[in-house]
């Protein structure tokens, strides 16, 4: 049986840049799975606080250089790589200078939610999977971590089935308590919107929010995960409640057995 290919997606990872729980999970799980014998890939944003020189990013010349359209505009895609300390893992980082160049997260100095962190969502999203076909990698899971990669089990689903690279791949959705309070300006579906995609497909997104993020990459992906995290707020047990009405939303405890249930979970989906 040839390598399960799994793609990891992700807003950080350890030890480049830590905000949230994400970092870790994403830090911890593809090297378990890769000691199983899986293949593996990180697709992760070159957020501006990620120091290059210290980090060793460097740019990837065969992979950068590609336009991506969010709304009217078209920005150039550019892919820097590096390897985490310790551990046979190299990160791609999809970077573009008016998204990612920001010495912050999603919130400026002042804590206000930046306006265009839809398009950085969005041009995140397709980024990664013109990557991946850049790399002519065909992956069999793509693994999605928290809101700013919930566009990527939709476009799978639509925009991109037909692409032999994609055509048997599987995804799953993990949802965090990372939620914003921020509401997305009307013109969001017009920019998420690619070939193949109806307003019908949207539904779930009207609401410009986190939980229309978070509903549209639970609607699309083949399985959703509910990340165990210490604090879980009244407003994200809503949500998931809301999801579980359409869709099973899987619990994977932090005990001894988690990361053989990940890697069952994905032989599982392929199967």
């Amino acid at each position: 049986m040839s390598k399960l290919r799994i793609l990891y997606v992700a807003s950080e990872i350890n030890p480049f840049l830590q905000t949230s729980a994400v970092a870790d999970f994403v830090r911890k799980l593809p090297q378990a799975m890769q000691e199983r014998g899986m293949e593996i890939r990180i697709l992760v944003p070159r957020f501006g606080l990620i120091n290059e020189r210290k980090n060793r990013l460097h740019e990837v010349v065969r992979l950068s250089g590609i336009n991506i359209a969010v709304g009217e505009e078209e920005k150039p895609l550019v892919i820097k790589v590096a390897s985490i300390p310790n551990a046979k893992l190299q990160v791609y980082f999809i970077d573009n200078e008016d998204y990612f160049h920001r010495k912050s997260v999603f919130f400026d100095k002042n804590d206000n939610f930046y306006k265009d962190n839809d398009e950085r969502a969005i041009f995140f999203c397709k980024g990664v999977l013109e990557t991946v076909k850049k790399l002519g990698w065909a992956p069999d899971i793509v693994h999605c971590n928290d809101w700013m990669t919930s566009l990527i089990p939709l476009y799978l689903k639509t925009t991109y089935k037909n692409d032999p690279l994609f055509q048997e791949t599987k995804s799953v959705f993990t949802i965090y308590n990372n939620s914003f309070a921020h509401q997305f300006d009307e013109g969001l579906l017009d920019k998420v919107k690619m070939m193949d995609i109806s307003d019908s497909m949207l539904e779930n997104l009207k609401s410009a929010d986190f939980a229309g993020f978070i509903k549209t990459g639970a609607e699309y992906a083949d399985a959703v995960i509910k990340a165990e995290e210490e604090e879980v707020s009244e407003s994200l047990n809503q949500l998931l409640e809301e999801i579980e009405k359409q869709k099973t939303v899987n619990t994977i405890e932090k005990d001894d057995n988690f990361l053989d249930s990940y890697y069952n979970l994905y032989n599982e989906l392929v199967g």
